[in-house]
């Protein structure tokens, strides 16, 4: 497992991108430096988000997928082969793959990689813990979603860590209502993840998502007033919560996608995508 003299993470070796069948649709930006301006807001009429829901499955599936191989000796590409694989058998498109240049089709980031760890040839560890973010694009839609699997057996520390970012996850998606604005979400997780003493990753948030991967609505995941959208019925956004045992601090690798802890801390997240209806939110990524 590649590490330096204080047992940190160092970028592995990346293997080549996997293949999509000719026949499988690609979003509009594979091939192209970055993704066209999203059109349509964020509310979806029911067709639409029967499509999203069924995206979200594909992606739902993946993740248990992944989640059922994860244990101590398999490497982060490996595990992405076995996400691509589910993904493609569902004739959709891994979401990451060929996203503003990002080379896997999926993010695989381990202990105090907050997000966007690029699979490569790192083989987990007793007691590691490992982010799994896979996005599948089918019928013209995304749905999005990540959950974070200890590796065997963590310290108490970490599991718990773990079960309560969950928890902060639940806790923002019921905080999802028509009528209030999205900083109440990011106040519900806040409150609760503060409770331990946990830092609560800023810079990286929830997002519209749909018809395109990102809308630029965004949804925080502390209590802020620069994001004051009001939440309406029909209004799809991914909420993704990301804890850490230390800072709330980042550094960024010079692959320009893997984010770490700027103390080394260990992380976890956890990520749905949900449509807000009269009386709160449903989960659109949930497994079959």
């Amino acid at each position: 497992m590649p590490k330096d003299a204080s047992g940190h993470l160092i970028p592995g070796r990346i293997g080549p991108e996997r293949p999509v069948p000719r026949s499988i649709a690609r979003p509009e930006y594979v091939g192209r430096p970055g993704p066209a301006k999203h059109v349509g807001g964020d509310v979806y009429d029911e067709p639409t988000i029967d499509r999203i829901r069924a995206a979200g499955r594909v992606a739902a599936d993946a993740i248990a997928a992944v989640g059922a191989a994860v244990r101590p000796g398999i490497t982060t590409d490996e595990l992405d082969a076995i996400g691509h694989e589910v993904v493609v058998a569902a004739g959709a498109y891994p979401s990451t793959l060929g996203y503003r240049g990002f080379p896997k089709s999926s993010c695989t980031s381990v202990n105090e990689v907050i997000c966007h760890g690029i699979p490569d040839d790192t083989a987990l560890a007793e007691g590691d813990v490992v982010n799994i973010d896979i996005t599948a694009y089918l019928d013209g839609v995304h749905g999005d979603s990540n959950r974070t699997f200890v590796v065997g057996q963590a310290s108490d520390e970490v599991a718990q860590l773990v079960e309560r970012t969950e928890l902060a996850l639940q806790r923002g998606i019921k905080a999802a209502m028509p009528g209030r604005r999205v900083n109440v979400i990011g106040r519900a997780i806040e409150m609760y993840a503060n409770r331990f003493g946990y830092g609560v990753v800023r810079d990286f948030t929830g997002h519209g998502v749909g018809t395109s991967f990102h809308s630029g609505l965004i949804i925080p995941h502390y209590d802020t007033d620069r994001y004051d959208d009001v939440i309406q019925p029909g209004m799809v956004f991914t909420i993704e919560p990301m804890l850490t045992l230390g800072t709330h601090e980042w550094d960024m690798w010079a692959d320009d996608w893997t984010v770490v802890t700027r103390d080394r801390s260990i992380t976890a997240q956890f990520e749905h995508t949900i449509v807000v209806r009269e009386t709160g939110a449903e989960i659109l990524t949930l497994p079959s």
